[in-house]
């Protein structure tokens, strides 16, 4: 089945560079798409979706870490950004397969120590707790706002299911204001494991009481969406960054920038 690219252009957007693609957000790794009718998707089940579970970072810009590191180490920022990052996921994923677990705001606070130590930069107690800390207050992309209140106004049942904690996905909730919106927030913490293990999507259809059928996952990376289609959810991959394919075998039901994109996708 081919998948539906909701964007302004339909031509393939030019890749953007590494470090560009660090030193702004957040890893999103995907693919772009052809075009299929929205009744391809339609006989697919999307008449059937009840709830839409989103990755945290779909809703949550983390700019604001990323200024702050570029104000702390303003000649070192990008590296240190890139390699934390890095550094994140690969412990989150080696835990996971040595089943070694910690919480991800364990593996984000060692993965920040690693990277300061790797590039030689000095790491003061204030200054990883300031960095880590501001995980806990991350902004909304200026679209996620009129977006939820379309979704909210369509019926849909809306939650997070996250590899975040549930205290920095509340935290970043209160911050933003938008608690009202959500039903659930569900954090794999509870499973103690990470995203794309399967018991980490099965989270969603536990907390929510609905089959995988009727639940749209939106992820922000590419590597979750794959994931997520692997478990078997209908699912959006929010591909902010146009970031080039990923080589798993497997694509997303539809593809878009912004969250106005999966209104759009849900109203076919």
């Amino acid at each position: 089945m081919m998948q539906k690219k909701f964007s302004k252009a339909h031509t393939a957007q030019p890749s953007i560079t590494r470090k560009h693609f660090i030193a702004t957000t957040l890893a999103g790794l995907g693919s772009t798409y052809l075009s299929l009718s929205p009744l391809t998707f339609l006989q697919n089940g999307s008449e059937k979706i009840k709830a839409i579970a989103f990755d945290a970072f779909v809703i949550f810009n983390p700019q604001p870490v990323f200024n702050l590191v570029t104000q702390i180490y303003p000649d070192k920022g990008a590296e240190l950004i890139k390699l934390w990052r890095t550094k994140q996921f690969e412990y989150s994923w080696l835990r996971t397969a040595a089943g070694k677990y910690k919480n991800f705001w364990e593996v984000t606070a060692d993965a920040l120590v690693f990277s300061a130590n790797a590039l030689g930069v000095s790491l003061s107690t204030d200054q990883k707790k300031q960095l880590i800390e501001q995980y806990l207050s991350l902004d909304l992309w200026p679209d996620v706002l009129p977006a939820l209140q379309q979704l909210k106004q369509k019926g849909l049942r809306l939650s997070f299911l996250s590899n975040m904690t549930t205290d920095m996905l509340t935290s970043c909730m209160t911050h933003t204001k938008i608690e009202t919106y959500f039903e659930k927030v569900i954090s794999t913490d509870l499973a103690e494991t990470y995203k794309p293990d399967p018991k980490a999507y099965r989270l969603g259809m536990d907390a929510i009481k609905l089959a995988k059928e009727e639940i749209l996952f939106v992820a922000f990376a590419g590597w979750d969406a794959s994931g997520s289609k692997w478990f078997g959810y209908p699912t959006f991959w929010m591909n902010r960054l146009q970031s080039p394919a990923e080589e798993l075998n497997v694509i997303p039901d539809a593809e878009g920038k912004t969250l106005s994109d999966v209104v759009s996708f849900l109203n076919q």
